[in-house]
């Protein structure tokens, strides 16, 4: 059996997916990894590998850092900007370059 510091990773992934109203296909949709793989990982409790838990972030459309430590410390941004931060980490790889995208065309003049 797994020690509960083992299965951070495995329950960061249920809380992303929870989050975002992810399935786990959709996940493995986004990270290029296969379903099969996804779903044994989660429900037998096999810790993902480094590169596993890339694509996973990938697909996320966030870091490894933010994934560890999700509520590291913002200090320094202004409460808008923490809140736009927060959001834009929950968005799809494809929606962040559309918000991107669109916030580029509402700062040029």
């Amino acid at each position: 059996m797994k020690d509960s510091k083992e299965l951070q990773a495995l329950n960061r992934i249920q809380e992303l997916c929870e989050e975002r109203g992810w399935s786990y296909y959709r996940l493995a949709k986004a990270s290029g990894i296969t379903y099969s793989t996804l779903n044994t990982m989660i429900h037998k409790q096999n810790l993902p590998s480094l590169t596993t838990l890339q694509k996973i972030c990938d697909g996320f459309g966030i870091s490894l850092t933010d994934f560890f430590d999700p509520n590291r410390d913002v200090s320094g941004l202004t409460d808008e900007q923490a809140k736009c931060l927060s959001l834009f980490t929950s968005l799809t790889p494809q929606k962040q370059e559309l918000a991107l995208a669109y916030m580029k065309g509402l700062s040029e003049k």
